[in-house]
């Protein structure tokens, strides 16, 4: 399984607004003589609520118009299924991007349609995503997960780094697989 990490660059900027929003002149750029004049936004800014709802109905639109089908488990999951069986995903997380696939071929297929929607930053062959780290075992086809760094610097913020470690309460004798989750 190959794992490939993208990054859109001013994501907020993406969204396109449905409301009519207004904003005073900011600091810097108030036109001489019209200083009680408002900005009517074209565009998603920063800091607007409706900002990310926007961003992800444009990115989700976008995909579709792709071929791709958006789980019906997690709405920030799309997925394609090819004619030869192969499978792409794609995990999105604000402005982050997750791509897995067997098939290096499909994922660059995609980063390139990505790439000429959005301004992309391709991060490469995942390492780490939303404070998870990413390890390969690629002869025995196995990822791992693992949050250890991030629940250390939880631990030490809340004055907690040296607590008394219990194993995670979990039954041993239960085990998963990807066919439950289907």
């Amino acid at each position: 399984m190959e794992l490939e990490q993208l990054d859109v660059k001013t994501v907020f900027l993406y969204g396109e607004l449905k409301e009519e929003i207004y904003m005073k002149q900011p600091k810097g750029f108030v036109v001489p003589t019209k200083e009680q004049c408002v900005y009517q936004l074209k565009k998603s800014l920063y800091e607007l609520k409706q900002v990310l709802r926007q961003w992800y109905k444009r990115f989700h639109i976008f995909m579709i118009g792709q071929g791709y089908t958006r789980s019906r488990y997690d709405n920030y999951v799309c997925f394609r299924q090819y004619s030869d069986g192969s499978l792409v995903y794609l995990l999105l997380y604000v402005d982050d991007m997750l791509i897995a696939s067997k098939d290096k071929s499909l994922i660059s297929r995609l980063k390139s349609q990505l790439s000429r929607e959005f301004e992309m930053k391709d991060l490469g062959a995942a390492k780490k995503i939303i404070e998870m780290e990413i390890q390969r075992n690629q002869k025995a086809e196995k990822l791992y997960l693992s949050q250890s760094r991030y629940l250390e610097k939880v631990l030490d913020i809340f004055s907690m780094g040296n607590c008394k470690a219990v194993s995670t309460p979990f039954a041993a004798h239960f085990k998963l697989f990807a066919e439950s989750c289907s």
